[in-house]
C-alpha cells in the first residue's frame, strides 16, 4: 500500500471512530445533570469527569494520561450499555463483555494509536498506575456531587444507604484527602448521618 492510501485509510478510521464515539451520547446513566429531570449520558460524564481532573490535578501525576483515562473510559458502554456503580454483581458479570468491547472499539483504530488506548483503558480499569488511581477517583466525584444537589436522585430511587455510599466512593480519599473530607461530610449530612 502507498504511502498516500496508508494516511487516507488511517485518517479514514479515525473519522470512523469518531463517529462511533456518537453513540456514547445515547448512553443513559442513571444520575440526573444538577437541575434537570433527564438522565445524564456517558459522553457527558467524560466531559465531567476530565474537567474534574483538571481542578484536582495533583503535579506529580502525567496530566495527559489522566485525561486520556478519563475521555475513553466509558466507550466500552456504546456496546455494553452503563452498569449502575452500586450493582456490584452486575459488574463482575459484565466485565468480559466490556473487554471485548474495548478490544472492537479501541482495534478500529491504526495502531499505535489504537494500542495506547486500550493498554490506556486496561491500566484505568485496573487502577495500574498513580494516574489511574487518580482518574478512577474523579471518576466518583461528579456523580457524588450531582446526588447531593439532584433531587430525586439515583442513590434515593435504588435504596442505596449512605454506608454504601461513603464505602464506594471512599476511593477519593487516595486522590484528594481534602476533597473526601468535604464530600464525605456532605454525603453524611445527606443521609442525616452527621
Amino acid at each position: 500500500m502507498r504511502f498516500e492510501e496508508m494516511a487516507m485509510s488511517d485518517t479514514e478510521a479515525k473519522l470512523g471512530f469518531l463517529l462511533e464515539m456518537e453513540k456514547l451520547k445515547a448512553v443513559l446513566r442513571r444520575t440526573r445533570p444538577v437541575g434537570e429531570a433527564r438522565l445524564e449520558n456517558s459522553a457527558e460524564h467524560s466531559w465531567q469527569t476530565a474537567m474534574a481532573a483538571l481542578l484536582f490535578m495533583p503535579e506529580d501525576l502525567d496530566e495527559l494520561r489522566v485525561l486520556k483515562m478519563l475521555l475513553i473510559h466509558d466507550i466500552v458502554e456504546i456496546d455494553t450499555g452503563d452498569t449502575f456503580v452500586y450493582d456490584e454483581a452486575a459488574r463482575t458479570e459484565i466485565a468480559d463483555e466490556e473487554a471485548k468491547a474495548a478490544e472492537r472499539i479501541f482495534g478500529s483504530l491504526p495502531d499505535p494509536l489504537g494500542a495506547e488506548l486500550l493498554a490506556l483503558w486496561h491500566e484505568f480499569e485496573n487502577r495500574s498506575s498513580p494516574e489511574a488511581v487518580f482518574a478512577k477517583a474523579m471518576d466518583r466525584v461528579c456523580p457524588v456531587l450531582q446526588n447531593l444537589e439532584s433531587e430525586p436522585n439515583s442513590w434515593l430511587e435504588n435504596n442505596i444507604s449512605g454506608d454504601r455510599v461513603l464505602a464506594k466512593n471512599a476511593e477519593i480519599e487516595n486522590a484528594d484527602p481534602a476533597l473526601w473530607r468535604i464530600l464525605q461530610s456532605r454525603i453524611k449530612t445527606s443521609f442525616g448521618m452527621a
